[in-house]
């Protein structure tokens, strides 16, 4: 198969880091910051980007992908993404990038899917701008990738429009779209919230069994930290816009930073219900800062 992206070097292994940020900040323009100072590499693993809303986890994702609003600006010492410069790249470069060796998963399938085609026309659409496919070796692997997401009958599926789907559907035919020009590297951005708890599991574990299937990398934004702590090797969490925490994602119910024990304590079960939630302890905030 020949690439229209034949320009990107292969020199990615399975030991390189596939995302590299050295102290990342986002401003609006009005001068305020979002994302303030942040640090991290990411690399064929599974990672989970935790915290409120608000504290520019999304925001940090979108970085990742050339994604941010023109009324935003981004500043950092370091930024690479899958061997490249994102510090540099023009929009043509990043259009070259996403799909073929990054790709991203969106919340809700009923606003992210365009309502006017078909699954089989939005599956195929990135295969069109990073392969050189006749239209008949397209529809093979559109049907190959539908049927890899657990979606019944795909010839069919292909013909039918985002309305006639369950948001379950819909979910795994944006993963689908997300992993058809197999990237190397997967942002998930709170691909469960619009699905039921069963449904969350079910999307969580095909999610993982893709990523690890084809030796890809995955950043997982997400609230709910008893599915981090299942489905990640690693927690990275953030507040009012910085990282104030990193751990193995099993390590979470033993967690030392009182931002990270106050997320945990805050899961809904049937201990808590009924009772108030915990309140971040500020001063216990300010003296962990001060020791580290």
């Amino acid at each position: 198969m020949a690439c229209v992206t034949d320009w990107i070097p292969d020199i990615m292994d399975d030991t390189s880091p596939l995302v590299v940020a050295d102290q990342l900040h986002i401003y609006s323009n009005t001068g305020s910051t979002l994302v303030n100072n942040i640090s991290f590499s990411l690399g064929r693993e599974r990672v989970a980007l935790v915290g409120e809303s608000g504290s520019g986890k999304s925001l940090t994702a979108r970085s990742l992908m050339g994604l941010l609003s023109p009324s935003l600006r981004l500043h950092a010492s370091t930024l690479t993404v899958a061997g490249h410069n994102a510090l540099t790249l023009n929009e043509k470069r990043w259009s070259q990038l996403r799909g073929s060796q990054l790709a991203m998963v969106m919340q809700d399938p009923k606003y992210a899917l365009n309502p006017l085609r078909t699954i089989g026309w939005q599956v195929a659409e990135p295969l069109k701008l990073h392969a050189r496919l006749s239209r008949a070796e397209r529809t093979e692997k559109v049907c190959e990738m539908l049927d890899a997401v657990g979606l019944p009958q795909p010839r069919q599926l292909m013909d039918r429009y985002p309305h006639q789907l369950s948001g379950g559907m819909g979910q795994r035919v944006m993963l689908a779209i997300a992993l058809i020009a197999d990237p190397q590297f997967l942002i998930a951005d709170e691909p469960t919230s619009a699905l039921d708890h069963a449904m969350r599991d079910q999307v969580l574990l095909l999610i993982r069994r893709l990523v690890e299937e084809r030796n890809m990398g995955l950043l997982l934004i997400s609230h709910d930290l008893q599915q981090v702590s299942e489905h990640c090797e690693r927690v990275m969490v953030m507040y009012q816009g910085q990282i104030l925490d990193t751990l193995p994602a099993a390590e979470l119910p033993r967690a030392t930073h009182p931002y990270t024990r106050t997320l945990w304590s805050c899961r809904p079960s049937k201990a808590t219900h009924g009772h108030p939630l915990p309140v971040l302890d500020r001063a216990a905030l300010e003296v962990h800062a001060e020791h580290d």
